[in-house]
């Protein structure tokens, strides 16, 4: 076996397991004023004696055991995600720290205005800061996520087109576009109608141009897309989509690999949304914290969610009279302390460090490929921006997928890739490095990979049956997603 990384890794029993009646993990001196009676201070009804199979132990043990089950999660202050369409990037600490200051962190969203002032300047700035980079003219920071600033921009086309008199019935979707962007249009009262990619990965505009009837009310492409790959035809895309019409959506979750290099809005976007947990830091995952601010052309404006920031003068107010607004989509303004770390990266990068940021993630994305490509099938020969895309093909020949392979992996101590996505690779491996990998970090993860592929070629079954250096192998994940076992129940 090639380097494999390892920490400590014990047994570690429940906490339940380990308790000992009597043991306090908490030492007290003599009482030096008159003892209280809790019961009668309290009243009875609010007071036990002690809690029912509440665990008995000491500081120590405590501490002890909260820390090394601490060594079991893998997280981003450990090692690198090779996690594609996530960017599961190390974010500068600075930024939490800004984000915790007095000030911001206990903002009351009811306070007045008059006293809301310095966060009600932060989101003006970062405003200013999201349409430089995007190169559209407005934006509304509402949005919580992604997916629910994919919803906010198709609500926004449908009431632009609603007020020209006819919302339409189809949205376009690309078999390149993240997952989210079908569900999107389906909420929003539209039927899906999907196109396949060219040979090269990218937006068939000949296909496009013959499937924008009247009845189309946008197309929704990821760009770059789930490939990995930039979509090329982008500027003739929207020209065919405005000709007759209709408009275009993109998915902005890739962004990572466009700030500073390139602004949608600059090649016919008329709305997309960011994730600002993805490209301007917020650690994500696992549900959240998100925000997926969006932005539009000037045509979308007056439709945007209520309130808007306005300014007169030196003050900042909300604005909630907006006849054509398609209302709130999110209680207050937004998820306030991503913002506020969305606005610190930024400022601390700058302009050219953001550009900076882009090339390395697209350069650390090419490097991871050239040093693989001789050991993992690649299905589309496209250039490649932030993440590259291979196939299990060659392995497959021998009996082992995909997910074997990522869960091999984890035994060189490495968080598995992104599996069996995109769904047009049989077969996927999605790897995106970001922009903060070293080299060092990046050739330790090749040589696991290339390790992995010799495996497959000597000794398949060893693969086949990883991982080995977990406390639990293989599983039944089938069973465990739809019958699972939440509740801890004593021997």
């Amino acid at each position: 076996m090639s380097k494999v990384r390892s920490h400590l890794s014990q047994n570690e029993a429940l906490l339940f397991e380990r308790s000992s009646p009597g043991k306090k993990a908490y030492q007290l001196p003599g009482l030096d004023v008159p003892e209280v009676d809790a019961a009668a201070a309290l009243g009875a009804e609010n007071v036990r004696a002690e809690i029912q199979g509440f665990p008995e132990v000491s500081e120590v043990e405590a501490i002890r055991h909260f820390t090394r089950l601490s060594t079991w999660n893998y997280a981003i202050d450990y090692g690198m995600y090779p996690l594609g369409s996530c960017t599961m990037k190390y974010n500068p600490r600075i930024n939490e720290l800004v984000a915790r200051i007095e000030g911001l962190a206990w903002a009351h969203p009811y306070q007045p205005e008059a006293l809301a002032q310095g966060c009600m300047a932060v989101m003006e700035r970062l405003e200013t800061a999201l349409l430089e980079i995007t190169g559209m003219d407005a934006v509304t920071l509402q949005p919580a996520a992604g997916a629910h600033g994919e919803l906010t921009g198709i609500l926004l086309i449908r009431a632009l087109l609603e007020k020209k008199g006819n919302p339409r019935k189809k949205i376009l979707i690309p078999d390149s576009a993240h997952g989210t962007n079908p569900a999107t249009a389906a909420i929003a009262g539209y039927a899906v109608e999907n196109i396949k990619s060219s040979q090269t990965g990218v937006l068939d505009v000949g296909a496009l141009e013959q499937l924008v009837t009247p009845d189309v009310a946008a197309l929704m492409v990821t760009n770059p897309n789930t490939l990995g790959v930039f979509e090329e035809n982008i500027i003739q895309a929207a020209e065919i989509l405005h000709k007759k019409g209709a408009m275009l959506y993109m998915d902005g979750a890739n962004m990572n690999a466009l700030v500073g290099i390139a602004r949608p809005g600059d090649f016919g976007v008329d709305v997309m949304h960011l994730n600002l947990h993805k490209t301007f830091s917020t650690p994500h995952g696992g549900g959240g914290p998100g925000a997926g601010p969006v932005a539009v052309k000037k045509a979308l404006e007056p439709f945007l969610p209520t309130p808007r920031l306005k300014r007169s003068g030196k003050k900042l107010a909300w604005d909630y009279k907006r006849k054509y607004s398609i209302g709130r989509v999110r209680a207050f303004y937004g998820n306030f302390g991503v913002l506020v770390r969305a606005l610190a990266y930024i400022l601390a990068h700058g302009g050219p460090g953001l550009r900076n940021a882009t090339l390395d993630a697209v350069l650390n994305a090419n490097y991871i490929r050239r040093q693989l490509e001789p050991y993992y099938d690649l299905p589309y020969n496209s250039p490649n921006m932030h993440e590259v895309v291979f196939s299990d093909e060659r392995q497959s020949k021998l009996g082992v997928r995909t997910g074997d392979l990522a869960k091999r992996l984890i035994d060189y101590g490495f968080h598995p890739y992104t599996v069996s996505f995109p769904l047009i690779v049989h077969g996927a491996l999605m790897i995106e490095p970001t922009e903060t990998e070293s080299q060092r970090e990046l050739d330790e993860f090749v040589e696991a990979m290339i390790a992995i592929a010799k495996e497959v070629e000597t000794d398949p079954g060893m693969v086949k049956n990883a991982p080995y250096g977990t406390r639990t192998s293989r599983v039944d994940e089938v069973g465990a997603a739809r019958k699972p076992v939440l509740r801890w129940k004593p021997a």
